[in-house]
Parts: structure tokens; C-alpha cells; sequence
């Protein structure tokens, strides 16, 4: 046990008064449970323990929070007006709301919620809460607000577009009569979760609406409720008593930062951890005959990529760009490095949502990619930089495409850092080359397009930064045309425009895309109830028990 984790408790001690005997041995158990390998070999019956890569965490306000393993956090700790069933995505549940109807001009939206709904803080949960969360997520205008401002909400006019009809009623006003699914959807999104106004208003610093203290502060009414989050270290959640539903079958959930698939196995062999989220194909066939240990999988909303920025003269060049495409080993990648956690992809919109295309067309042609080079002027080759989050898959992928590209004459740096490191660098525009993965924010096609497919402005100061935005790629017909498919009411009329934008995406994007995820997780065999969700906000740690 290290100095710090020793003086941790001896503090908690000291200040006995202010706490149950229950609270301090949560705290022993928390600290145990964070320290070195091997240190604790049995999980308490009642806590849940997960060794996972969470290096990518910004923020847990659900305003500003748009990374994937936050999104796993927002699903289990703070409620919606709406959800969608997890074994069904297309089909829309009930969370706060109890109905919900479009008007018939198909631009006003109303919902009624449930009565009698406390936040985790014991305040009451009302319209006036909806409204606020609504309302603060656009007047904050962080990463994740398009998803609300798309539909024409603005600080200017969120106030009287998004308002309360009665203490459980409200309506949310859009400037043009989208597909409903669409709007239904983007509600289900994590920066559409409801946050407890009067604790959020009391933090409130220099008219911030509470959003410094909110960045690892708590204030919502899931089913289990944040206690601590330590980065690239500890995250603890706990049952939250005063949710209204049924409630957590486990006390607490804690995740373990380990970035290291054999770790993360050698733990899960032990029975230090419960679950391992982030296992190579090597340690999930290593396990396969381990009577201790179970798999469960499910392919996810989340497609892998990289893409190439077109403010780099030499990546801007439409043949520079298709060479990357074919040289990509994608069948030596899908057999060895993905296989049992992902597919082979090449489409920007995963299977299983309205539209997907499973067109792949391409494959290691280096002579094809020698000869797009020499046309554009790069016959000799290249130097080029990648970013990338020192995670596997990811690590090795980069790795291979290394290999291949040099085949080409082109000579690839790789850039390591965590998730945050290289995210930032991202957002920014500074990259020469970005590998990474997109998780869907909500089952509808739109989230997706809307990110791969549409920059309405290439400035550099823009309101809206998408994916194209991030890679300076400018597509004023492209936008036009993901624009026209939010709006189409009719399904099979819908999909058809969606596989259209895929087929001009794969030809001329700078994105190359590379696989979809399959979500493995490798759990103990007394843990029951885990099922991984299609997105990252739907695996609900709140539905899981241990024998």
C-alpha cells in the first residue's frame, strides 16, 4: 500500500465524526481496490469492479461530456426524457417522460413526465429541471450542443423555444419539421440528461450555470450516482436510493484505470476485478478455456478511422487521399488485430442503423496507391505524423498501417499520448493525421452524418465542429445533402439518401475507415445481468448482480 493511500485513510479516520462506519469501509474498499496488481484477490459481493482504459474522460458535466467512457457514466447516473430499448434501439422507452406527441405541423414536441421524482441530492425533479438541463446544455454551447442546436435552438431563443407548460409539462419548439424519430433520438443523447437545477445553481461561479464545479461534481437521478472520479486512475458510483425505479442491484461500481490487455487479464484470472472491457483477441482466446471466466459481446454504434487534415497541402490532394485507402491491410487487420472485437467497416454509418452500407471496397493495392501518389506529384513519398491514443486495438493498427504505408514510399511518425493528449490536439486542427473512433451519440443515422458528412462552416472560429470540421474538410453540396436526409419523413426514402452520402463519402472523404467495433467484455463467472449496449451510454452496470 503506497504512503499517499496510507494517509487517504488516516485522514478518513481522523475525521470519524463526519462519517458512518459504512462510508469509511466504502472508502478502505475503494482505496484497496486502486492499488498496485495483486494487492486485494476477492471484490466484496455488493461492489462491482471493472478494469478499463477511461484515459479519454474531459468532464462529467453532461453539457460538456462527449467522450465514450464518460458516456458509459452519463448512461448510469443521470436520467433523459428519453431512452431507447437497449434490445431493440429502434424502439423509444419512457426514462423521465411518461408521453410524448409531435403537433401536426411537426415542429412543436410536448412531454408530460413522471410524478414524485427526487434527484440523488433529494431535491425535487420537475419540468422546471427539463427546461433548465435543455437550456443550459445550448447556452453553454460545448462540444456535444448540436445535437440540441441543430434543431435551430440558439442562446438567443432556447428560452422561448424550450419551456415549461406546467411543474411536469413542457414543449421543445423546432425551427423545421425534422423526422421525429430524429428529434426523439437526439433526446435520448447524454447532453439531453437532466441535471438537478437548484444543487447546479448553488455552484455557480461568475455566471458560469454551474459548469466548473459540474466538470467532476454530480447532479443527477439515475440509477446509481458519481462519488468520485480520479483521472486515469478511479471511478466510484454508488447506488442511488432516492431513484425512482427499481433500484441498483449492486451498492457500488468501481473502474480500475488499466491501459494493459495481459493486465487486465492476469487481474481477472485472480479475482481482483469482476470485468475486463478492453481485452485483446490474444487474452480473450487465452481465457476461452477458463471455467471462471464467461464473454459476452455485442456490435456497437462505434466505427474506427483515421482521417487526414486538409489544412496538410500534400493530404488535400483527392489522389493523395484515395491512395491512403488502399494502403491499409484491412483482411490481415480484421483476422489478426480486431479479430472477435471488430469488422472490417469502410461505411461511415455502422450496421444496424437506418441506411448502413456494407460496401467495402477497398484493399492492400500498393501499386494502385504508388500510382494515385506519382499523379498528384508524391511519387518519391513523404513524411507524415499520425496522433494516436496509446490503446489497443488501436496501438498495433497504427502500427501495421505504418508498415504498409512505407511500402509506398510514405514515411509515418506516430505521435503517442492518452486520450485527452491527442483529443485536444484533434479538436484543435493541429494533426497531420488522426486515428480514433466515433460512438454514435444517439441510434438514428443523422448522428453520424451529421458529423462525417456535413461542415456548414470551415472557418476556424465555427460554432459547429464536427468530424469534416476537425479534418478542414469543406462540403457545402455533401452538407446540402445530409441536411435533406434529416428531413425526410419516409423511412425506405431516408435510407436510400443515406447510402447515396456513404457512396460519395468513401470516394472522396479524407476519412479511411476501418472497422465497427464488437464490444467484448470477459466477466467472472458469478456477475450476472452484464450486457454491453450498442452505444457507449447504453451498458447499464445498474442491471448487473454477483453471487
Amino acid at each position: 500500500m503506497s504512503h499517499s493511500l496510507h494517509d487517504s485513510l488516516r485522514n478518513s479516520l481522523n475525521d470519524a465524526p463526519q462519517f458512518t462506519r459504512r462510508e469509511l469501509a466504502l472508502a478502505a474498499t475503494a482505496g484497496l481496490l486502486a492499488s498496485p496488481l495483486g494487492v486485494l484477490a476477492a471484490t466484496p459481493k455488493d461492489t462491482l469492479v471493472l478494469a478499463a482504459a477511461f484515459d479519454d474522460i474531459i468532464s462529467l458535466d453532461p453539457a460538456e461530456a462527449f467522450e465514450i467512457s464518460a458516456g458509459e457514466l452519463m448512461g448510469n447516473c443521470y436520467e433523459r426524457l428519453l431512452r431507447y430499448d437497449v434490445s431493440d434501439p429502434s424502439k423509444l422507452l419512457a426514462d423521465l417522460a411518461t408521453t410524448w406527441k409531435v403537433s401536426a405541423d411537426g415542429m412543436t414536441y410536448s412531454f408530460d413526465l413522471r410524478p414524485g421524482m427526487r434527484f440523488a441530492s433529494g431535491n425535487p425533479l420537475t419540468a422546471e429541471d427539463v427546461v433548465f438541463s435543455l437550456q443550459r446544455a445550448v447556452l453553454l454551447d460545448k462540444t456535444p450542443a448540436f445535437i440540441l442546436t441543430q434543431f435551430g435552438l440558439n442562446k438567443g431563443n432556447v428560452a422561448v423555444k424550450v419551456r415549461q407548460t406546467g411543474p411536469l409539462g413542457l414543449t421543445i419548439e423546432t425551427d423545421k419539421a425534422y423526422a421525429p424519430t430524429l428529434v426523439y433520438n437526439c433526446l435520448t443523447a447524454n447532453v439531453a440528461a437532466v441535471v438537478d437545477k437548484k444543487l447546479v445553481m448553488s455552484k455557480e461561479a461568475n455566471g458560469d450555470l454551474g459548469s466548473a464545479w459540474l466538470k467532476t461534481g454530480y447532479a443527477g437521478s439515475g440509477p446509481m450516482r458519481i462519488r468520485e472520479w480520479r483521472a486515469n486512475e478511479l471511478i466510484t458510483l454508488e447506488r442511488n436510493d432516492n431513484f425512482h425505479g427499481a433500484k441498483s442491484k449492486l451498492g457500488r461500481v468501481i473502474y480500475r484505470h488499466i491501459k494493459e490487455s495481459s493486465t487486465q487479464r492476469l487481474l481477472l484470472e485472480k479475482g481482483d476485478v469482476d470485468i475486463a472491457r478492453n481485452l485483446s483477441p490474444q487474452d480473450l482466446a487465452a481465457l476461452a478455456s477458463n471455467k471462471n471466466v464467461k464473454t459476452t459481446a455485442t456490435p456497437k454504434g462505434t466505427v474506427y478511422y483515421f482521417s487526414l487534415n486538409q489544412k496538410n497541402p500534400i493530404l488535400a490532394k483527392p489522389e493523395v487521399r484515395e491512395a491512403f485507402k488502399w494502403l491499409v491491410d484491412y483482411g490481415a487487420i480484421g483476422d489478426t488485430l480486431i479479430k472477435n472485437i471488430g469488422v472490417v467497416h469502410q461505411n461511415f454509418l455502422p450496421i444496424g442503423l437506418l441506411g448502413a452500407s456494407k460496401d467495402n471496397p477497398y484493399k492492400l493495392d500498393v501499386p494502385r496507391a504508388r500510382a494515385l501518389l506519382a499523379r498528384a506529384g508524391h511519387g518519391g513519398g513523404f513524411k507524415v505524423t499520425v496522433d494516436m491514443r496509446t490503446v489497443q486495438p488501436v496501438q498495433g493498427v497504427t502500427e501495421a498501417i505504418q508498415q504498409t504505408f512505407k511500402q509506398a514510399g510514405i514515411e509515418l511518425e506516430i505521435l503517442p499520448g492518452d486520450g485527452k493528449q491527442t483529443l485536444t490536439k484533434y479538436r484543435a486542427r493541429t494533426h497531420d493525421i488522426y486515428i480514433g473512433s466515433w460512438g454514435a451519440d444517439y441510434w438514428d443515422p443523422h448522428t453520424n452524418a451529421d458529423t462525417f458528412a456535413r461542415n456548414p462552416d470551415n472557418a476556424d472560429d465555427a460554432k459547429s465542429k464536427p468530424l469534416a470540421w476537425r479534418n478542414a474538410w469543406d462540403i457545402p453540396e455533401l452538407t446540402k445533402k445530409a441536411n435533406a436526409a434529416a428531413l425526410e419523413r419516409d423511412g425506405p426514402k431516408r435510407a436510400k439518401l443515406y447510402q447515396d452520402i456513404q457512396a460519395e463519402f468513401r470516394k472522396t472523404s479524407p476519412f479511411v475507415m476501418l472497422w465497427q467495433q464488437t464490444e467484448v467484455a470477459a466477466f467472472r463467472a458469478n456477475v450476472d445481468g452484464l450486457k454491453i449496449g450498442p452505444t457507449s451510454d447504453s451498458t447499464y452496470m445498474f442491471n448487473v448482480s454477483k453471487r
